[in-house]
């Protein structure tokens, strides 16, 4: 499951995902909207993406898991549209047979995303709407595990 949705995402409906009889650990990533940002009061926010290829990107990264911690059970939803304070923005679940492999992949998978994947995050707070830089899009290949 690699989606961007404009629905509210719930860890339970991610994890099923990836709940399989060899899976010892589930471990999750739950990105929340919160109430401030940089020094600033945030009321709500808004996410953008280039729908085709975000997903594309996001299952990109679940073949990076796999390559480095030979992982496949991952799952990735980024919502898009306006999300409220305390609104599930990302939810990311990696299971695996141990948990220290499922620990580090979920870890990849959230910093991964915010470098390859086209999503963009406006903020509204008290003096207006600002755009916040999230997606920092490079071109090359995927860092090893060390």
């Amino acid at each position: 499951m690699f989606e961007i949705s404009d629905k509210p995402i719930t860890t339970e409906q991610v994890n099923k995902a990836v709940l399989g009889p060899g899976q010892g650990a589930i471990v999750n990533f739950v990105g929340v909207v919160r109430d401030h940002s940089r020094g600033q009061k945030v009321i709500e926010l808004e996410y953008f993406a280039y729908k085709g290829m975000a997903e594309k990107k996001l299952r990109q990264i679940g073949d990076e898991i796999k390559k480095n911690w030979g992982l496949d059970a991952v799952a990735i939803v980024h919502r898009v549209g306006r999300l409220q304070i305390g609104d599930n923005a990302v939810v990311i679940a990696v299971a695996s047979p141990h948990r220290a492999e499922a620990f580090e992949a979920c870890k990849y998978a959230i910093d991964r995303i915010k470098q390859i994947v086209p999503i963009w995050k406006k903020e509204y707070g008290e003096g207006g709407a600002e755009w916040v830089e999230e997606c920092h899009v490079q071109v090359g290949e995927a860092p090893q595990r060390s």
